[in-house]
């Protein structure tokens, strides 16, 4: 999966410009960068979350298995399908364990041996099924916050998807529940490609194996903040040793 000098508008704002990034098979890349730099932004045009939004365009391609997922014809909903998306609060959906993870393979028609099978499979791979196994039917909204954000990981794989894109999903968690959620990813990146974006350098260099930092450029005129791609490259070499002294000064502590 690619994105090939993207540029992505609010209307007449351009929030981020000239993006050219490689996000590698089975590999975690990690989006960081101070606030307001657009990695959110980038992230929802990887699956075109941002179609859902009004006046918002994407120029530029977003590739993925060779095809640019803003093409003329290609159906959105089944780009959300195979490129799935974790939110930074956890949003189970107003019914039992069991309903949220049977929903996704239900509305997209697929085709199931088992439904009883698929929910433990991906409960198992979200590693909750121990927890949960014997209260299927009981409210999701029953669950703590780290395992709602487990469950809505569950109900992602449910459907089969090729890719995970992650906002920020450990920030509204406690330690504990952080450190289980790292450990699940890397589980993941055996049988997907993720992306994920984080606040968090410490999470960055413990979970990704790549990482792209990100920056705003202010508009002299308007003030306008537009993102920018500063530096890209092995989580070891950006964290260790960056090409650009923006990207140390953040690492750094010295803005951001």
């Amino acid at each position: 999966m690619s994105a090939q000098d993207v540029d992505i508008y609010y209307g007449e704002f351009r929030a981020v410009t000239g993006v050219d990034l490689d996000f590698g098979k089975n590999e975690i890349t990690a989006l960081i960068g101070p606030s307001g730099c657009g990695k959110s932004t980038l992230l929802r045009s990887l699956n075109r979350m941002n179609d859902l939004v009004e006046g918002a365009r994407v120029e530029g391609k977003v590739m993925f298995l060779d095809q640019d997922i803003y093409a003329k014809g290609v159906d959105p909903i089944e780009v959300r399908r195979r490129i799935g998306m974790v939110f930074q609060k956890p949003n189970p959906f107003p019914k039992s364990i069991y309903d949220n993870i049977a929903y996704g393979p239900r509305v997209t028609g697929m085709k199931v041996d088992s439904m009883d099978d698929l929910v433990e499979e991906a409960l198992t791979r979200a590693a909750l099924w121990g927890e949960v196994k014997d209260k299927l039917k009981q409210s999701a909204f029953g669950l703590s916050g780290g395992q709602q954000q487990r469950l809505c990981i569950a109900r992602t794989i449910a459907v089969e998807p090729d890719v995970i894109l992650m906002d920020e999903p450990c920030s509204a968690l406690d330690p504990i529940a952080t450190m289980r959620i790292e450990d699940l990813m890397r589980e993941l990146r055996d049988d997907y490609t993720i992306v994920i974006v984080t606040h968090n350098m410490q999470q960055a260099a413990r979970v990704a194996d790549r990482t792209a930092f990100f920056t705003a450029l202010a508009d002299e005129t308007s003030g306008d903040r537009t993102g920018v791609l500063v530096e890209y490259g092995q989580t070891s070499q950006i964290f260790e040793n960056p090409r650009d002294q923006r990207t140390e000064d953040y690492i750094s502590g010295r803005f951001g």
